[in-house]
């Protein structure tokens, strides 16, 4: 029997070497042991980035923060990046090409996730946004206490399900920074904007409640946890790269940082915090936390994953 063609693959033309790209949902690529597909090269990270299959049947390409990046088709890649059928794809010194069986590959986005916070511009602009940075808990630990195998397959289920969900919630991006995901919201509608704060919330809910569940389907030491900063400011926006940058940005990591001093799962910014229009009793507890970079104590707002669910369930303004 002739063996079935291989969905997709990367194919690395130096080794006439063809790495399949079938079961599962993610691919590790790096030069660690538990690598799906594992390049012999030291200017190529142990974990240096992921193809994920999205719910659409299409391939991204996710950098894990590597030392030497990655590119496609001799363009950086910093955000998750759809790739087509013979895209070239370069990891330090290791270029590979990238295959579909029908050369399938789109860059438009499945047509059930909403495009209205979708990038609109590549100039750079000053805009309100809610940034959301969620982090794993006690990672550097499960690093020695997992195959590298495994560790690959969960940083890689996580960020797809960190971006699934973040995308389904209206999220405009998300950047993957080694261990932690950063997902923007863009309030171009500031009568909504209320509503999309609290969206932002429901993302984070969620995602706690996905990466929870990682354990079950994964040999791991038990349940993944994670921290979440929400902060709601101006931030520079756009670009080539659909990236974030400013003071918001910078806050929201401090403000996921400092859940670990506050002993609770999420940290919101006062400006975040005040568009919630709380009424009533208040789950959240008022902090003046030191965060860093930050000469003067700074006020946090925080709540529990176990209240989040029930603060979600009440009625906005």
């Amino acid at each position: 029997m002739i063996p079935a063609e291989p969905e997709a693959y990367l194919f690395l033309e130096r080794a006439e070497r063809r790495f399949p790209l079938n079961a599962g949902q993610t691919w590790a690529i790096g030069r660690g042991d538990g690598c799906a597909v594992m390049l012999d090269s030291r200017s190529v990270s142990r974990l240096h980035a992921l193809i994920q299959r999205r719910d659409g049947g299409d391939y991204s390409l996710v950098d894990l923060g590597s030392r030497n990046g990655c590119f496609v088709n001799g363009q950086r890649v910093s955000l998750p990046r759809i790739l087509n059928d013979s895209d070239r794809l370069a990891f330090g010194d290791q270029e590979l090409l990238f295959r579909t069986a029908h050369g399938r590959g789109s860059e438009a986005e499945p047509p059930s996730i909403s495009t209205r916070n979708a990038p609109t511009a590549a100039i750079h602009t000053h805009s309100l946004a809610t940034i959301v940075v969620v982090d794993i808990r006690d990672f550097s630990r499960l690093t020695r206490s997992v195959p590298e195998e495994v560790l690959a397959q969960t940083v890689g289920t996580w960020f797809l399900r960190v971006g699934q969900i973040a995308r389904r919630h209206g999220s405009w991006a998300q950047k993957y920074i080694g261990d932690a995901v950063m997902a923007v919201w863009v309030h171009d509608d500031l009568t909504r904007l209320t509503t999309d704060v609290r969206r932002t919330l429901a993302a984070v809910d969620e995602i706690q409640s996905a990466t929870a569940a990682i354990h079950n389907q994964l040999p791991l030491p038990g349940p993944l946890r994670i921290g979440a900063g929400v902060n709601t400011g101006t931030a520079i926006i756009g670009g080539g790269d659909n990236t974030a940058l400013g003071e918001a940005v910078n806050a929201a990591f401090r403000l996921e940082s400092a859940t670990k001093e506050l002993g609770l799962g999420v940290a919101l910014g006062e400006r975040t915090y005040s568009e919630l229009h709380v009424i009533g009793d208040s789950p959240f507890v008022r902090r003046e936390v030191a965060l860093k970079g930050y000469e003067s104590l700074r006020t946090v707002w925080a709540i529990s994953f176990e209240n989040l669910p029930g603060f979600l369930k009440k009625p906005g303004k």
